[in-house]
């Protein structure tokens, strides 16, 4: 996986950087305190380096590290065999790298019912890692993900448009919106890499046209957009999927799961970690490409606070250069906020541009 997307592979790249970063991972996001059971979930597409520095990095601070290897999984959200499940449900903190991730299986829910304190770190690597925590302020981050948040919370409709040709109409009718990039502070609560806050509008509002122009994943095939792909929206439904030979891949990978709900539109969320620029193929890192919009298909977990109901899978695409009006405000101005409050916090965050 590293060759096809470019990573460097060397054990010394940036591996005083990466251990910086595993430290406020472990401590200062995740909150992991002395004793505790800290279980790192990895597959066989995993960063051994990114791994290895955070067993140590839990290790240095008192708790005890347990790191879990298993085979990729094709396709993420499938349960994993019955010892990992068993793994995860017994711990105070799990750290998932895991490619394919689990989040959203009933492995993963069983867990988060246990206690379990949890970050999907989906294909992590040394570059992402150093990135998108150990290189910028953590804390400033979390401040603008407030203060979207709030703005999102006290709108009701919701319009997006984008060069590419987005453009969706939703209402918010009072749903509440969550920053997933939080801290680690509540046991049994997900949480995700900083820079992004996530919800959904009352779903049967949601119309329009949604197209990806940066990057989708799954399924594996795709990644990088080549070339725009077009969705027609209907009451919160895909009913029509246009572009070219990405655009058909992605049809077919719908259509295999036999199921609905995959056609559903799951969430919005708005990706602002100073740390991601451009899109690079690594869903997790794409999601949060500063000032971009990502929206997701298929399962929707309880954490989103809409319907909630569960697919056979989930996918997340990724729309550049947005323009966000809230009740008739512009927020962001294709791909550059405008907001007079959030232009002050990205100063304070040195994005540049500001």
């Amino acid at each position: 996986m590293e060759l096809s997307i470019g990573t460097e592979g060397r054990n010394e790249f940036l591996y005083l950087e990466l251990a910086k970063s595993a430290k406020e991972l472990v401590e200062n996001v995740m909150l992991v305190k002395g004793k505790e059971n800290v279980v790192i979930t990895a597959d066989t597409s995993s960063d051994e380096r990114v791994v290895k520095a955070t067993a140590n990095a839990v290790y240095t601070a008192g708790a005890i590290p347990t790191i879990v290897w298993y085979e990729t999984r094709l396709t993420p959200v499938i349960e994993p065999p019955n010892p990992v499940a068993g793994a995860v449900k017994n711990a105070d903190v799990w750290i998932e790298y895991n490619y394919a991730y689990i989040l959203h299986t009933q492995a993963w829910k069983d867990s988060l019912k246990s206690g379990v304190r949890y970050i999907c770190l989906s294909g992590m690597d040394v570059s992402m890692m150093v990135n998108t925590i150990g290189r910028i302020n953590y804390t400033k981050m979390i401040k603008l993900g407030e203060a979207l948040r709030n703005m999102i919370e006290q709108a009701d409709e919701v319009v997006i448009k984008s060069p590419a040709g987005t453009n969706l109409t939703a209402y918010n009718r009072g749903r509440k919106v969550r920053q997933s990039g939080k801290l680690a502070d509540t046991p049994g609560e997900p949480i995700m890499l900083g820079g992004q806050v996530s919800w959904c509008p009352t779903e049967e509002t949601i119309n329009g046209t949604l197209v990806f122009d940066g990057a989708l994943w799954p399924p594996a095939e795709i990644g990088l957009l080549s070339l725009p792909i077009k969705l027609t929206l209907e009451r919160g439904v895909v009913t029509k999927i246009e572009g070219g030979q990405e655009a058909k891949i992605f049809e077919r990978w719908l259509a295999n799961f036999d199921d609905s709900t995959m056609y559903h539109l799951a969430h919005y969320s708005l990706g602002f970690n100073p740390g991601v620029r451009k899109c690079s193929g690594r869903i997790v890192e794409d999601e949060r490409t500063f000032g971009c919009i990502e929206m997701g298909l298929g399962s929707q977990g309880p954490q989103i606070m809409g319907k909630t109901w569960k697919s056979t899978s989930h996918t997340d695409g990724i729309v550049l250069n947005p323009t966000i009006i809230l009740d008739g405000k512009i927020v962001e101005k294709e791909g550059k906020y405008v907001h007079p409050e959030v232009i002050k916090i990205c100063k304070g965050l040195n994005v540049g541009g500001y």
